[in-house]
């Protein structure tokens, strides 16, 4: 594993509510945001989605910086972090994950992902399972569950998957200004966008403004996309379910009712099938619950802090690099590992008991 140095190109100790830009080299430049919070912390690290950005969390991570240490990668061929040469398929950029975490945080981590990044979180929890204290999953990209699927989103979907349609599809989002970029990927993931605010707006514009320089990107989309849909279908999909199942850390489950990209139904399923599992659905929100409603999001993370992801908390305690490093190998690790609490605490919703039938796709 090759790790690097961190530079900072701002800020100073404490919380940092907009994230300071740093970036540390794991075999290339690799960009992120260090939003700060208490150093004793539990150290949350955010992993964005498939198109995304570190940007993605600006609007949630100051609200748990008051008790956490929050972190923000953009995964390779994503935000800020070009490619250089190193894979952006799902598995390759769970091991820059990885790397990221014994390179910054250096020690167990609460791992926050959305869509992709969800995925790639529990491709990591069940690899590493020493680096990573607990799970809180927004909106992940899950296995599929029979339903049908949203008929926009199924298109995309397929049109990725054919080479000559997948290249048109991507030469006309480059058409597109960042400004209307931004805007089509808000109206895809929200139910209601005016409810981001005009300053999220505006950073998510800039790094889309910074990334039509860049080189490579039709490529990196289209390696992560293809990886995306072969981890949840054919050929990976039992073989994900089953990983799905398999993780023993505490996880919350953080899901849109309103998500066209991964349904609530795949939700349901996931909560099912993991009895130990805390779900919070929020009903008429989309697929980026930490950008349209960050309070609500914020607020059952703190509170799922509290409860059944306590053990995730201790063990995730910032700290010298020794001491958390001896931590992980304690008590609260253990604890968090059992992972055997029932969901049930305030804004936590019950795992219905009935299988939905509403769409599927991801």
């Amino acid at each position: 594993m090759t790790t690097g140095q961190d530079t900072e190109s701002a800020g100073g100790p404490g919380a940092q509510p907009g994230g300071v830009s740093r970036w540390t080299d794991l075999g290339g430049p690799v960009h992120y945001l260090d939003f700060g919070g208490p150093a004793n912390g539990p150290v949350i690290v955010c992993v964005h989605g498939l198109g995304g950005s570190a940007v993605n969390w600006i609007a949630v991570a100051p609200l748990l910086t008051g008790t956490c240490r929050v972190l923000a990668p953009d995964l390779a061929g994503h935000g800020l972090t070009q490619s250089a040469g190193r894979g952006t398929d799902v598995v390759a950029n769970r091991v820059l994950l990885h790397q990221f975490i014994e390179s910054v945080p250096t020690g167990p981590v609460i791992l926050m992902g959305n869509s992709m990044g969800g995925m790639i979180s529990l491709l990591e929890a069940d690899a590493a399972a020493g680096t990573v204290a607990g799970l809180i999953l927004i909106d992940p990209a899950l296995p599929f569950v029979p339903a049908r699927p949203d008929p926009s989103v199924a298109m995309m979907f397929a049109l990725s998957l054919i080479p000559g349609l997948g290249r048109a599809m991507l030469a006309r989002r480059r058409r597109a200004s960042p400004e209307q970029f931004v805007a089509s990927i808000l109206r895809l993931c929200c139910v209601d966008p005016s409810r981001i605010t005009a300053d999220v707006i505006a950073r998510h514009i800039e790094v889309a403004n910074q990334r039509v320089t860049f080189t490579g990107v039709d490529k990196d989309f289209s390696a992560a996309i293809r990886s995306v849909i072969s981890t949840v279908g054919y050929p990976g999909g039992r073989a994900y379910r089953r990983l799905t199942r398999s993780v023993r850390c505490p996880v919350l489950l953080v899901h849109g009712t309103g998500d066209r990209l991964v349904p609530i139904a795949a939700a349901r399923a996931a909560a099912r099938a993991n009895l130990a599992w805390s779900l919070a659905e929020f009903p008429g929100v989309g697929h980026v619950p930490q950008l349209e409603v960050p309070a609500q999001t914020a607020q059952v993370i703190a509170e799922w802090l509290n409860s059944a992801g306590r053990g995730a908390a201790q063990a995730a305690a910032g700290g010298p690099p020794g001491e958390r490093g001896r931590r992980s190998l304690q008590g609260p690790r253990a604890r968090a590992g059992r992972c055997g609490e029932r969901p049930g605490s305030v804004g936590i919703t019950p795992v219905p008991q009935a299988p939905p039938h509403t769409a599927s796709c991801q």
